[in-house]
């Protein structure tokens, strides 16, 4: 290691320290314990351009342990990001650029949101997904135009983490050649030696996940280090571990210990730190020009990089014009100009459970959106999603089909990383009661506003005999109250139609959650479902003045028009309206919404789900007929029958609430 190589390492150390001791708040031993490695990856290994961060052909870089997250801004500062020395000192203040932890779309050269320990190796599965996915579609003999490495870094609280096991098994048995993780083991987790808690052979493990393995026994071995992942590039059929030996908090008073782990190191141990390393223990945010001008070096060097891949680009462009036009097409985000034209009206002759339609529509939309690309959790028989036209990605790369095996929560994190990636649309479905296990990567997925989709059957107690360990009852609310996640029940086939199409055309989280029954269909045309949908509420019948109004989700729409006859029989004017996403109606001007529940009128919500969350629609008095408990094992209209689901229970409780 040169002189220069040490000053930059220990620049980079000291930024962290610093930015961690103004805030007065973080995790300084990762840092101080990964910094050679840092160095490593953006000063000599990475393929990146500082001043393009969104370069299609970028290798990846993800700090799962993002609490480490100093050294990462730090990193993207000295190689010339947009990430200022100003905003190294606001570390974790007010709309900084240096967050507590990492934040995709928030800072510049930040892949995903890291932070939740065990979902930045998750996600970065999902990266590595999309890079061979795209790879295989699109590089030509002598014209590989995706061909990037997704680099992580991890510590042993994210190997703990079960959804790291299901991402590794998932990518040992994708062969993702190339994912590069490097284990921060160091024997120290916030609780003490790992040896309380965590005492397996990782080796030993990853090699069963069919990974390949290594071990460089000392993290401040630059050679061994860069060995390591010369050796890991070389191994194009599995992914890589690298378990890297390191000291946390090195060079700090408190090294090795977990004291170093979670909280600054206090103006006195900073001192000393800075004296270890033979900087100034009086001066802050020190970027010695030598080191800083060494560091700039990778942005001259990515730029001369991306400049060779637009050349390699222009000639490939040449020589396949309409593969081009479809990449650059998918890596800006944009649908092709038909891609709905496929998605055509449902009949009503006939009635069809939602998650069948949603087979029918995702064939529509696959025929013409080759960005859509997903699959199950083992259940593909059961949520009806996969490409009938398509083999699956383990066979061959370029198959939209990924079989992900009974990994709910490693699932739907590859799925946001496959979205972060970007140049494709992901997916990944399983019934709606293990949705819980996904609940976690959803919320991921919303904050970071990735155009994840989650397709979830079995939706309601309506299953039947499977019983209440399969029976969603609180998972529709429980997600509906994750902030940016669009929700979607669709009441019928056509509603599924409509809600499939929105939910490609909104670059945003969503899901579904569609029946295992069959359901009447609605008239799309009378109805204008296609169109009204769109408002997330609407009106199917009783316009005008009201006694009472029925508002009802899914399958209990169709139940809620039933009940219609048998309401205006008894006098009471109803209005029934069709709610199949009350995120999409909560974005309607107030107009819109007073005209669908306007105030005065008694109302009444139907909804085979926990009743929370109701009241902000049918108000104070008006009544929720809903499951607040666990369900039963039956048949399923018996089931909805006894949990009140029936036109006489609906009747009686209008009469209550007109009372009222």
């Amino acid at each position: 290691m040169s002189d220069l190589d040490q000053l930059s390492i220990n620049t980079l150390r000291l930024l962290a320290v610093d930015g961690i001791e103004k805030a007065a708040n973080g995790h300084p031993g990762a840092p101080l314990a990964l910094s050679p490695l840092a160095y490593l990856l953006y000063q000599k290994h990475m393929k990146h351009d500082p001043s393009d961060h969104k370069w299609a052909d970028r290798d990846r870089f993800v700090l799962s342990n993002g609490h480490a997250s100093m050294l990462q801004y730090g990193a993207l500062h000295l190689s010339g990001y947009d990430v200022s020395l100003e905003d190294l000192k606001l570390f974790r203040q007010w709309h900084s650029k240096a967050p507590g932890h990492p934040e995709y779309g928030f800072t510049p050269g930040v892949e995903v949101t890291t932070g939740p320990l065990g979902q930045g190796f998750a996600m970065a599965v999902g990266l590595a997904i999309a890079e061979k996915h795209l790879g295989a579609l699109y590089n030509q003999p002598g014209q590989a135009i995706v061909d990037h490495y997704t680099y992580v870094m991890c510590g042993d609280g994210d190997l703990m983490e079960g959804v790291s096991h299901e991402a590794a098994s998932l990518a040992g048995t994708l062969g993702l050649g190339k994912l590069i993780v490097f284990y921060d083991d160091n024997l120290i987790s916030l609780d003490g030696p790992t040896e309380l808690s965590y005492t397996e052979d990782v080796d030993k493990r990853f090699d069963a996940y069919h990974w390949h393995t290594q071990f460089v026994k000392d993290g401040n071995d630059l050679q061994a280090l860069e060995v390591a992942i010369v050796e890991a590039k070389k191994v194009t059929d599995k992914p890589s571990m690298i378990r890297v030996r390191t000291i946390i908090g090195y060079g700090s008073p408190h090294a090795g210990t977990n004291k170093v782990h979670g909280e600054a190191l206090g103006a006195e141990n900073t001192k000393k730190t800075k004296e270890f390393f033979g900087f100034d223990p009086e001066k802050s945010f020190v970027v010695p020009e030598e080191a800083g001008k060494h560091w700039l070096e990778a942005k001259s060097r990515g730029q001369k990089a991306h400049k060779e891949w637009d050349e390699k680009f222009a000639a490939y462009k040449q020589a396949h014009p309409d593969l081009a036009a479809e990449f650059e097409r998918r890596v800006s985000h944009e649908l092709p100009k038909d891609w709905a034209k496929d998605i055509k009206p449902f009949p009503t002759e006939k009635a069809i459970a939602t998650r069948n339609a949603g087979q029918v529509v995702l064939q529509a939309i696959g025929k013409n959106l080759p960005d859509l690309i997903g699959g199950a959790a083992d259940l593909t028989s059961s949520t009806k999603t996969i490409f009938k036209d398509s083999p699956s990605f383990h066979v061959d790369p370029k198959g939209k089909n990924i079989f992900f095996g009974v990994r709910e929560f490693g699932m739907c994190a590859a799925v946001n990383g496959m979205a972060a990636h970007g140049g494709i649309i992901p997916f990944g479905s399983t019934f709606f009661t293990f949705s819980d296990y996904c609940r976690s990567a959803m919320r991921m997925a919303a904050l970071m506003s990735t155009h994840s989709l989650f397709v979830f059957t079995h939706d309601s107690i309506g299953l039947g005999a499977d019983g209440p360990t399969h029976q969603p009852i609180e998972h529709l609310m429980s997600l509906r109250a994750i902030p940016q996640l669009t929700d979607f029940r669709p009441a019928d086939a056509n509603e599924t139609a409509a809600c499939w199409q929105l939910a490609i055309e909104r670059p945003s989280a969503c899901f579904m959650a569609l029946s295992r029954q069959d359901l009447p269909v609605l008239d799309a045309d009378k109805y204008k479902v296609f169109e009204k949908v769109k408002k997330g509420a609407y009106v199917l019948e009783g316009e005008g003045n009201t006694d009472l109004i029925l508002v009802a989700t899914g399958s209990e729409v169709s139940l809620a028009l039933k009940a219609l006859p048998e309401l205006e029989k008894a006098g009471i004017k109803t209005k029934v309206v069709s709610m199949p996403s009350f995120r999409i109606f909560k974005e309607q001007d107030e107009a819109y919404r007073l005209s669908i529940f306007p105030h005065g009128v008694p109302k009444i919500s139907i909804e085979a789900g926990a009743t929370e969350g109701w009241w902000e629609f049918i108000g104070r008095d008006g009544i929720a007929i809903g499951v607040d408990t666990f369900g039963a094992s039956a048949p399923g209209p018996e089931v909805l029958e006894k949990y009140g689901f029936s036109v006489a229970n609906i009747l009686d409780k209008a009469k209550q609430v007109i009372k009222k």
